[in-house]
Order: structure tokens, then sequence, then C-alpha cells
């Protein structure tokens, strides 16, 4: 059934007119060595070349202009194909659904940044890489349009072919990628619509093939490369890192200030009042007002600790000091949601690792037990001795986008020690989260 629908699923149809622009693409490239001679044609005509003039006269000036020409070309090349390719990637965005990063920009205007264009030559050569990739796109592209064309010929045959009895007709010829198939019955019509039917079938496959070699080429060719695409990578992740760092500092300074720093500071005023109550000379001191702001002092005292040990824990857990399988498993007992915790691991992960790990378990938990109505969460780690995975599933309600606040929070902490996230979350449940993250900083 999948391939009975796939010529009729608009993903197909627009592959069907990305394919068409490449070919039509391939057939502007392949004019273009015609441009040249042309080009000397037209200077040859200009300086009267092809008239009687006499050769000292227009030798030299076709000396110079042609050569002109050429070298124009050379030098308009790279941004020409800077131009092509980012329409190729435009068009692999809206048709595809592929995006394709753009390269990154040239340094200078000047003559020989744009000669010296690495980025631009590249995308030269996918546009000569064009030529070979628009054959799978072209028969792709007619066996999609001719298809349906040859399997209706049953259906017009008897409304245009109902001629008397004796009449000799000509034969009526049909398209395929085998040839012309002509007939002058109606049975005949029958085998140019199998024929139609097989190439409306294959259609979208052949496109397919040719839309992914194509993609493959973008990628290598119309994208940065390796190693600028990871120079930014890492620039995005320390401005990230930095990012971060602010807002922990921040969000301590804000805790402290509001929690412990005024408990402490509550304490200190109730145990300077309870030393006046007591007094060192005078009047007999009030022992029972005394004794209640000792109390209070008391309690503030071990309120304080309590808000300190949770500013501690957020920053490093000390049960992560016992390593990460017990950490988790304590962190699973405190869930509001019943937590199975497994952990194998072939050797223990850094103690950084150990620590985005864990407050990616607890902000993943914690999102199960606020939002997915999970009767039942699976947290799992595994991995090998250079990945780390983490895997957190529910039986909930599902809907979780890996856009939304919290998993965005997630994405951008494992982005600073190159980690990935996945998330597979369709409306109706289950949620699957998958972490991987190195084992090693």
């Amino acid at each position: 059934m999948t391939a009975l629908r796939a010529p009729f699923t608009g993903p197909t149809l627009r592959r069907a007119v990305f394919c068409l622009v490449g070919v039509l693409s391939a057939v502007v490239i392949l004019a273009v060595p015609a441009l040249v001679p042309a080009l000397g044609a037209l200077i040859l005509r200009a300086t009267g070349g092809m008239s009687r003039q006499p050769a000292p006269v227009v030798a030299p000036i076709f000396l110079v202009l042609f050569p002109l020409t050429v070298a124009l070309l050379v030098v308009l090349a790279a941004p020409i194909g800077r131009a092509t390719g980012a329409m190729h990637r435009r068009l692999a965005d809206r048709l595809l659904d592929v995006r394709v990063d753009a390269p990154p920009p040239r340094p200078s205007k000047r003559l020989g940044a744009l000669v010296a264009d690495g980025p631009g030559w590249r995308a030269v050569g996918y546009g000569l890489l064009k030529v070979p990739l628009a054959i799978p796109q072209g028969y792709g592209v007619f066996c999609y349009v001719l298809g349906p064309v040859n399997l209706s010929y049953p259906l017009w045959w008897p409304l245009f072919r109902n001629h008397p009895p004796g009449t000799r007709l000509g034969p009526v010829w049909a398209l395929t990628p085998f040839g012309a198939i002509g007939t002058r019955t109606l049975a005949g019509t029958f085998l140019i619509a199998a024929a139609g039917l097989a190439m409306l079938l294959v259609a979208p496959w052949l496109m397919r093939a040719g839309t992914t070699a194509d993609v493959a080429a973008m990628r290598r060719l119309l994208g940065p490369r390796r190693l600028a695409e990871r120079v930014r990578e890492l620039q995005v992740s320390r401005a990230r890192a930095i990012d971060d760092a602010a807002t922990m500092m921040r969000r301590l300074e804000r805790d402290l200030h509001d929690g412990a720093q005024i408990r402490l500071a509550t304490l200190a005023m109730n145990l300077g009042m309870a030393t006046e109550k007591l007094g060192a000379d005078g009047p007999p001191p009030d022992l029972a007002q005394a004794r209640e702001l000792v109390a209070l002092a008391h309690r503030g005292a071990k309120d304080a600790l309590a808000d300190l040990r949770d500013l501690v824990r957020g920053i490093h857990p000390p049960v992560l000091d016992n390593g990460l399988g017990d950490a988790l498993a304590t962190l699973g007992t405190s869930s509001a949601v019943p937590v199975a915790v497994t952990v194998e691991l072939p050797a223990r992960p850094a103690p950084a690792i150990e620590t985005i790990a864990y407050f990616c378990a607890a902000e993943l938990l914690a999102n199960a037990a606020k939002h997915s109505r999970a009767t039942r969460v699976g947290l799992d780690v595994g991995g090998s001795a250079e990945r780390l995975t983490l895997t957190v599933t529910d039986d909930g309600v599902g809907g979780a986008y890996p856009d939304g606040p919290g998993l965005t929070g997630l994405a951008r902490r494992i982005a600073v020690v190159d980690g990935r996230m996945r998330v597979h979350s369709p409306a109706g449940g289950p949620t699957r989260v998958e972490i991987e993250l190195p084992t090693h900083v």
C-alpha cells in the first residue's frame, strides 16, 4: 500500500519539483560552454573579423578582448556559484525539508578574494556535478509526468478512435523509458497503460535516489567545511557555557541573599536580643524571653543549614561522590512517580559528565512528574568507554516538544560537552528522551 500511495503524497510532488529544477539547472550549465565560442564570434563580428578587414587590424583587437572576456568569466564564476548555491539550499529547505547551513561569507570584496573564494568554487563544482545528478532526477520526472498520461490511453481511445469498421488507422505512440510503444487497437492500449502504471510507481524511488545523492553533494560542497563548522559549534558552545555560568552565579547570589543570608541575619539578631535579656548587670534577667529567643535562634540556625545544604546540592550533589548509579537510585526514590533505575557502565565517567547526567535525569524526571501524567518511568544508563547514553521513558500522554523551555535548556547544557539529545514523544505517548554524552571532557 505504501508503494501505491507514494506517487500521490505531498513530499513526492515537492520532490518532483526539485528534480525538475535540477534538470533545468543541468541544461543551463551544459549551455555555458557554448558561451565562450559565441562570445568569440560576437567579438569577431563587432571588430569586423567576419568582414574583409585585413588581419593586422582585427587580430590585435581580438587577442585583447577575447582573453578579457574569459578572465571576466573566471572572476564571476565564484560569485555566480555562491548565488546559485544559495538558491539550491533554499529549494532543498522548502521542498525537501533539508537544511544545509550556509558557508562562511567572503572575507573581502577584493579581486583576489573573488578568485580565491573556496566556497564559491566548491559551489561551481556542485553546479558541474548537477549534470550527472540530473540523469536519475530527469528519469524520475519523465516517469512521474508521462506515467499518468500513458495510464489514460484506454480511457480516451473509445472517444477518439471510433472510426467505422475496416478503416485502417495509423499507430498511436506512447513514450516510455524503454522507447516508444505504438498500437492500433484497444487491446494494445492496455499494454501502454501497464507501462504507465509501472512508470508511475517507480518514479518516486527514482526521484528519491536522485535527491538523496543531490543532498549529499549539497552538504559536501555547499555547506561549511567540517573544520569551519566545528569552530562555529565551539564558539556557540563557549557562548552558551558563559551564559550558563553567569545564570548560575546570579541564581546562587539570589538564593544566598533571599535564603541563608536572611536566616543568618535573623539568627544574629535573636542572639543579640537574648544577650540583652540575660544582661551582665542591672536588673534580674528575663529568663523566659531569653529562652524563647535562643529557641528561635536555634530554629533559624537549622533552617539556614538546610538552605545551605540545598544550595550545595544544586551545585554538586554529595551523593555523586559514590558514583552515578547510587546518585540516580537516590534520585529515583525521591520521585513522585515510580522509577525503575538501571545503570550499566563499563567505567566511571568524568566527574563533570556525571554531574551533567545527574541534572539531566533530575530535570527529565521532574518533567515527567509534572506534565506527562505517567504511572511509571524508566531511567536507563548505559554505553561504552567513549559514550554514555541516558534514556528516560514514561507511559504518559506524550506531546513533549524539543523546542520547549525545559528540553531546550537541557540541549544547551549537553551541547557544551558535544552531547546530543533525541526526543520521541507522539501525542498519546509514550515519551522517550535519549541523551548521549562523552565519558570524558
